[in-house]
């Protein structure tokens, strides 16, 4: 009896794998292919929208902005990390009786270290700022691409007018009109 009954259950898990379809492609949508065209090339996402839409949307003027904002993110991250192991170095040379940069006689090893530490911090944030930077023409890519096929016909608007009843009130009439 019990067999039975584990067998009703489990029947359907088991031999109804037919009925479940399967897609063999995967199909994107416009923005999630301008989203990946801007993941894969910066800029990319929103050339893409600028020649598909010209009369709706002109982003290619954001391309200049995405480039300069990852350049001075890579250009400070770089820095960072540069001046962060020179004085890495320069600790451990005093530490063990070596050599010493002139760059940084001025300093003590207290001074240094906290040196040392603040570059750290300003490299860790220029990582931030580039990711951020990155992920930012990420989005701004898919919110323009849903721009791209936005209906901006003129027979679809919205009038706002103020509304007078005599002795009694004053208010707005709102109007939408579908021609």
């Amino acid at each position: 009896m019990k067999f039975a009954l584990y067998f009703l259950l489990l029947a359907p898990s088991v031999f109804g794998q037919d009925i479940i379809q399967r897609k063999d492609s995967l199909q994107l949508q416009y923005h999630q292919k301008s989203m990946l065209y801007s993941a894969l090339i910066p800029g990319w996402g929103q050339i893409r929208n600028t020649i598909d839409a010209p009369q709706h949307n002109n982003a290619i003027w954001k391309v200049p902005l995405i480039y300069g904002g990852l350049g001075v993110a890579g250009y400070f991250l770089v820095s960072n990390q540069q001046t962060q192991l020179k004085l890495k170095q320069e600790y451990t040379n005093r530490i063990n009786g070596g050599n010493l940069d002139p760059t940084w006689a001025a300093y003590d090893d207290p001074a240094i270290l906290q040196l040392y530490r603040q570059y750290l911090d300003w490299r860790d944030l220029s990582i931030l700022g580039f990711a951020a930077m990155y992920l930012f023409q990420i989005a701004d890519a898919g919110a323009e691409a849903h721009f791209v096929h936005f209906d901006t016909n003129p027979d679809l608007s919205i009038s706002i007018e103020p509304n007078f009843a005599p002795y009694q009130y004053l208010g707005a009439k709102i109007q939408l009109t579908f021609r």
